[in-house]
């Protein structure tokens, strides 16, 4: 039974392979479709009729008329939908919002999710995502077991009761199709589960019992829960818990620093493969078409959205000059800009990626346009870093002169790090601390109070630790500069950097750091 069930699904996938075909070959006609038909069904709407949608006829006219928009910009918008205003953004009803953190103006950002969005962004993407796995393995077993799905929780939007906001993976699970719904696990009950550290717990309890054959998720937050699996049952080792399991499907945070760690030692073998995705809050983008080329992603063009690539140098000017696919250039760094069927218009969503093919269009993603740390799903802003360093310096009497931070990644063999990461941060002060302790504590109650995604890490000493602070001595940054030849006034320090490259350079030229908070 369960052979004809995973052979029924596995020709229903395999159909959506000749469209991902399609635009493979041509990809410019199918987003010029997409375009015109996001421009005709935003006519209704009140930013249609402000930025003049009825007299768009072609994207040169779009560019023209309708303004490049971070969050901050549209946010007003936003909020009007979230008050329960229709037609403001899209002509159809937005009840859920997908929430998560990295602005500069609030705790957290909103972003609307449309019927639209779910069903031709993110479940056609997971369809596609399991028709790319079967073309790349055509003997897959994978659903003869189950999917397990590493989600967030959802709560009654506060200025709407009608609606619902939460992570997008807790948007996406709760609107899943029975027919999903049947193949995955845990059940929606403790996957929509709030309180982290009672939820790894259900979900480890409930997925030990079940025949997991592939996971759906973030890195920092499936480790955690495999750990708890193991820790439940007593295994040595996951494939003695989930002895079919075929492929682990991640995304959100780069997987580069984690890639050994699981195939070293949480799964330990070279028969699991992993497959990486692109998603985020605003939408679904890039999936992994070939198991031979990590981190390479294949753009996805039919999913609603429509593409626009800033050059970097580009970025910051009033009116941005953006190019559309056909003008992008291979190994060139762009600002990507989307606009979607759920009402981002030309938004930028702050991520940066490199084509490394146009036959067919393939990205990596190369970071961010603002300086930040994502390692674990975080995304600690440069803002976030200035506020939380302004309160610690102040409660402490404390004065700053440089500083950079960089994550720790997980890994084994750290007394106090094991399978938990956790930020560096490397500080030359002015004036030191009075109370060394006090500084390190503010520092992480302040980032954990600004920043949701960061707090939600935090929770139980789960994913992420206590910071470690480094303090160095007086002229370390001018002499790190110097070294690197970067002294001047347009080298800045990078403050925040998802690679510890610059972390590290600096701790082995001084042997004099201290770390603060720890007793010596």
């Amino acid at each position: 039974m369960l052979t004809l069930f995973n052979d029924t699904l596995v020709w229903l996938m395999k159909r959506r392979l000749a469209r991902i075909d399609a635009f493979r070959r041509d990809p410019w006609p199918i987003q010029e479709r997409q375009f015109q038909r996001l421009i005709r069904d935003g006519r209704s709407t009140q930013w249609g009729k402000a930025f003049g949608y009825k007299s768009i006829r072609s994207v040169a006219d779009f560019q023209r008329e309708v303004p490049v928009s971070a969050y901050e910009d549209l946010f007003p918008y936003i909020e009007r939908v979230m008050r329960g205003e229709d037609r403001v953004l899209w002509p159809s009803p937005i009840h859920f919002f997908s929430k998560s953190s990295g602005t500069t103006n609030a705790r957290s950002k909103f972003i609307p999710v449309s019927r639209e969005s779910l069903d031709e962004g993110h479940f056609r993407a997971g369809k596609d995502m399991m028709a790319l796995w079967i073309d790349n393995k055509p003997t897959t077993r994978v659903f003869e077991g189950k999917g397990l799905s590493v989600g967030g929780s959802l709560s009654q939007n506060q200025l709407n009761e009608q609606t619902i906001t939460g992570d997008i993976s807790a948007v996406v699970m709760k609107n899943l199709p029975s027919w999903a719904q049947f193949i995955r696990t845990p059940s929606l009950k403790v996957a929509l589960m709030d309180g982290w550290e009672d939820k790894i717990r259900c979900m480890a309890e409930e997925a030990s019992r079940e025949n997991v054959t592939s996971i759906l998720g973030v890195p920092t937050w499936t480790m955690v829960l495999i750990q708890k699996v193991l820790e439940i049952t007593g295994k040595e080792n996951i494939l003695d818990v989930w002895p079919n399991f075929e492929v682990f499907i991640h995304g959100a945070v780069a997987f580069q620093p984690y890639r050994d760690l699981f195939r070293k030692e949480i799964f330990a073998t070279d028969s699991v493969r992993y497959l990486e995705t692109y998603n985020a809050s605003e939408g679904f983008f890039g999936l992994q078409d070939d198991l031979e080329f990590p981190n390479e992603l294949l753009l996805m063009l039919d999913y609603g959205i429509f593409y626009e690539f800033i050059p970097l140098s580009e970025l910051g000017k009033q009116h941005p000059k953006a190019l559309t696919l056909p003008e992008v250039e291979l190994n060139q760094n762009y600002a990507v800009v989307i606009s979607t069927n759920a009402g981002l218009w030309r938004y930028l969503i702050g991520d940066t990626v490199r084509f490394t093919s146009k036959e067919p269009y393939r990205v990596r993603i190369s970071g961010r346009t603002k300086h930040f740390i994502n390692a674990f799903g975080e995304e600690v802003i440069i803002e976030n870093a200035e506020v939380a360093l302004t309160a610690a310096c102040e409660a402490t009497h404390a004065t700053i002169t440089d500083y950079t931070a960089a994550p720790i990644y997980m890994r084994s063999g750290s007394e106090r790090h094991g399978h938990r990461g956790g930020h560096e941060w490397v500080i030359e002060f002015s004036t030191p601390p009075d109370n060394p302790e006090r500084f390190v504590a503010l520092l992480d109650e302040t980032l954990r109070r600004i920043n949701s995604d960061y707090d939600a890490k935090r929770s139980f000493d789960l994913a992420l630790i206590r910071p470690s602070v480094h303090q160095v001595p007086p002229g370390t940054f001018y002499e790190w500069m110097k070294r690197r030849g970067k002294l001047g006034g347009q080298n800045k320090v990078p403050r925040l950097f998802n690679s510890r490259e610059y972390v590290e350079e600096i701790l082995q030229m001084t042997s004099e750091h201290q770390e603060l908070g720890v007793e010596k």
